[in-house]
């Protein structure tokens, strides 16, 4: 049973990590903005969330050149790292969201049928 929870914690996580990249270049496009306002953003949208989640995806982001940042100086603390969309973001920001709609359609009608 023990074994059963586990892959099924597994597989939400790794559900919610590919949906995670999609809102977080969404937020982004929208604005400039640094790492705890996009968790903010993720959690005032209802998205069960965690930090330890959101900047390693930040970070693969980044590494795959579809983010990019700047610091920012800011009179409440330490330097901001705000984070922006690249173009290379924008294009698979479009992709990811014709996918997810395509995807979200057919599994409206699969799931429905399952009543």
């Amino acid at each position: 049973m023990a074994d059963s929870n586990a892959l099924k914690d597994q597989k939400v996580k790794q559900f919610r990590k590919g949906i995670l990249e999609l809102a977080i270049l969404k937020i982004i496009s929208d604005k400039e903005c640094y790492g705890y306002h996009i968790i903010e953003a993720l959690k005032e949208s209802a998205v069960q969330i965690t930090e330890g989640t959101v900047y390693p995806i930040l970070s693969r982001l980044k590494d795959d050149e579809t983010i990019s940042y700047r610091w920012e100086e800011s009179n409440k603390g330490p330097p901001r790292k705000y984070y922006f969309i690249t173009e290379k973001g924008s294009e698979l920001l479009e992709l990811l969201t014709t996918e997810w709609r395509s995807i979200n359609q057919a599994l409206e009608k699969i799931l429905g049928s399952l009543k």
